[in-house]
């Protein structure tokens, strides 16, 4: 397929591209690592049998997720372009272009309704952020209005978080996203392992930790904690729906993906790991002061805004202290969904500026608002429309599209084609255990899992 090849190269000639390994590595961590790993993924924990969901979902993070972020790369780097366009050049045959395209459309879609819904929670960290800020200096009022979860409130910070979003993307892959995100994971590292130390310490948070450690081995085939980790797993890492894909079309031909992939899954991995460590003893310690965490048939109280209910009550407990840890706690959420949040907007960014010739700023802007009206229709019925947005991107379509990404992956790129690309970055990769395995499992296993866990959710 010479033509396609030309493509792809023409395409490859004006792209922007990470400066380094480390800085793409850094990049597409921050695009893992974000709002499901510290807001979600707590919250699954905590619904579903603490150290036994971690076991599980750990599992498929590196049995599911990171094969498929393998092929995710691949694709994206051998086509250099955006998904809809690497999608639809994979195959000749028009079957095969109409499938990519239709999948990298639904991808494209899910990606809005995540970005949607995301930047609510979003504007939630940076509302909570602000209100101790205003609560020191004596604008309480203020600092309730910010977190009551009010109409007008809401909207604003939701508002505010989608314009810092797309003041980051309309700088670019080097000095926009790759530059912050530079900047932001290291802080949310640094925030992140004081917080966790400040949990510990509180009445009940050891307790919370052996409930976070040490797994109860019933609870390991639970029907709705193997749906509930396959989802998050994929979630996490914003698999599916381009985020990496695109990331690796700008990343440099020398990397070796395997390698790069692994890493990238094992930060993502370890934040998610790190967070239950600060969030779970933090509820501990909040029962431990009388805060009523679940209900009386074992349901847990509030999933969707659990972080804000139950540990702003713990830190008002400290007096101005509190307050300080309450604002280190809140930015440091705001930092992690930023650095996902700006993966969230890149592929529908990269596809209207390369199909559609649009301006990179004029594009940036569109998205944020087009999904800041959805944003809007969501908050405006938030009891329903929040949880169940959550739950269509994540738990159906999501891995249903992690599903497809499997299949052109391995059956439509061919081993051929994986090889040589591979090998750009990995010379001996054919040689390697790597390669004896994961065209087979990705070709095999990984999809009839995905499919079977799927199927059984519907």
């Amino acid at each position: 397929m010479p033509e396609v090849c030309n493509s792809i190269q023409a395409t490859a000639s004006h792209r922007g591209q990470f400066s380094s390994r480390l800085g793409f590595i850094i990049a597409a961590a921050g695009c893992a690592v974000g709002v499901g790993n510290i807001w979600s993924f707590p919250t699954q924990t905590a619904q579903n049998g603490g150290a036994a969901f971690v076991l599980v979902y750990l599992c498929f993070s590196f049995i599911l997720a990171y094969p498929t972020l393998v092929a995710e790369l691949t694709i994206g780097r051998y086509s250099q372009s955006n998904s809809v366009t690497a999608m639809t050049q994979l195959d000749s045959r028009g079957w095969g272009r109409k499938l990519g395209w239709v999948t990298s459309i639904m991808g494209l879609v899910t990606l809005t309704l995540i970005y949607s819904f995301y930047s609510i929670v979003g504007g939630w960290f940076v509302g909570f952020s602000l209100a101790p800020i205003f609560e020191i200096s004596g604008f309480h009022e203020v600092a309730n209005w910010l977190t009551d979860f009010n109409f007008h409130s809401t909207v604003l910070a939701t508002v505010i978080f989608m314009a810092l979003t797309t003041l980051i993307v309309t700088g670019g892959v080097k000095n926009g996203i790759e530059r912050w995100c530079n900047r932001l994971m290291p802080a949310l590292f640094i925030i992140l392992s004081v917080l966790i130390v400040f949990a510990l310490t509180r009445p009940g948070g050891m307790e919370g930790l052996k409930v976070y450690l040490i797994p109860d081995f019933s609870k390991l085939f639970n029907q709705q904690l193997l749906i509930s980790a396959l989802g998050q797993s994929f979630f996490s890492m914003s698999l599916g729906v381009g985020c990496m894909m695109v990331y690796g079309s700008y990343l440099n031909k020398k990397a070796n993906l395997p390698l790069t992939a692994f890493q990238v899954a094992v930060v993502d991995s370890s934040v998610a790991f790190l967070a239950g460590m600060l969030i779970i003893p933090c509820m501990y310690a909040a029962m431990q002061q009388g805060i009523e965490i679940y209900s009386t048939d074992g349901q847990l109280h509030s999933a969707d805004t659990l972080v804000f209910n139950v540990l702003p009550t713990l830190f008002n407990q400290l007096g101005i202290l509190g307050q300080l840890v309450a604002m280190a706690f809140f930015i440091l959420l705001v930092i992690a969904a930023l650095t996902s949040s700006i993966s969230l907007i890149e592929p529908t960014v990269a596809c209207l500026v390369e199909k559609v010739s649009f301006r990179r700023h004029r594009a940036s802007w569109c998205i944020s608002v087009f999904s800041a009206c959805l944003s809007i229709v969501i908050i405006y019925h938030i009891e329903t429309l929040l949880g169940l947005a959550v739950k269509v991107a994540t738990q159906y379509l999501q891995p249903l599209l992690c599903f497809m990404i499997a299949i052109y992956g391995s059956w439509v790129m061919r081993q051929n084609r994986l090889l040589k690309e591979l090998s750009q970055g990995f010379p001996e990769i054919q040689k390697s255990l790597f390669w004896k395995i994961w065209p087979w499992y990705i070709r095999t296993i990984c999809p009839g899992l995905i499919l079977i866990l799927f199927l059984s959710n519907l």
